[in-house]
């Protein structure tokens, strides 16, 4: 089983990636888990049909946390991707981070990954604050390879140069590696030489430039991600590269 963490400012198109990228796995035949560790709860939506799913937190408050079942947590999307969400805590009450942990803690409880046994687990992550919720998949051994999805833009090259920091302190005890950012282009003025400058500053290395293209939007808005509603365009085939080439570096890695 391959765990991989894909962080990323909010907003950046972290979670739209991420779902490409489940798509895209799926595609080549591997079984995938998608969990979304955001409190907005959006990850997996284009999973779903635009469907937001019951999440972890929610099932918890509404049943108790003695009678969930993974029925209850874990859904069936598109080609057989696996989605849970975490979930957060009641606006204005409660840590979102906290949120993760318990989120986590009720998934191995339950054996989710002994029963599904997917091939590839993908956590989706805030990465605005590398909190000690939001960094549970980094220290706490949930993922072997973190990809840090960024734009040009000053503030999402700011958020993964933190989260590469993070990454760093917990390096030298066997937690997650940083395996690369993933330019998710804005198409803002000498992005691919900022991209690339502050990968260098992190000390890793570019693994694949997005482009920016509204067959995205035109997926989301029908609920779907772009492998599902336009698998012959060439934005699936960009996502469908992505997911080979992160393949590759991992294997390289190992």
């Amino acid at each position: 089983m391959i765990k991989i963490a894909v962080y990323g400012k909010g907003g950046i198109g972290k979670s739209t990636t991420t779902s490409n990228l489940s798509a895209a796995f799926s595609k080549m035949g591997y079984k995938v888990m998608q969990i979304g560790c955001d409190p907005k709860s959006d990850s997996t939506k284009n999973l779903m049909g635009g469907v937001k799913i019951p999440t972890v937190l929610d099932q918890i408050r509404e049943k108790g946390t003695d009678h969930i079942n993974l029925e209850d947590i874990v859904f069936e999307g598109y080609n057989c991707v696996l989605c849970v969400e975490a979930g957060g805590p009641t606006p204005g009450i409660g840590c979102a981070g906290r949120g993760i942990i318990t989120a986590f803690e009720k998934l191995e409880e339950l054996g989710a990954y002994e029963t599904y046994r997917p091939d590839i687990v993908l956590y989706d992550v805030l990465g605005d604050v590398v909190c000690g919720g939001f960094a549970m998949p980094i220290r706490g051994g949930y993922a072997d390879y973190v990809f840090i999805v960024t734009s040009g833009e000053m503030m999402a090259l700011f958020a993964a140069g933190n989260i590469a920091h993070a990454i760093k302190n917990f390096g030298n005890r066997g937690y997650a590696k940083l395996a690369g950012f993933i330019q998710n282009s804005r198409n803002v003025e000498n992005e691919d030489v900022l991209v690339e400058q502050g990968a260098m500053e992190s000390e890793t290395k570019v693994v694949k430039i997005i482009p920016r293209d509204k067959i995205v939007w035109s997926a989301e808005k029908q609920g779907k991600t772009v492998v599902e509603a336009f698998p012959d365009s060439e934005m699936a085939g960009e996502y469908k590269d992505l997911a080979a080439k992160m393949l590759e570096v991992m294997k390289d890695a190992m």
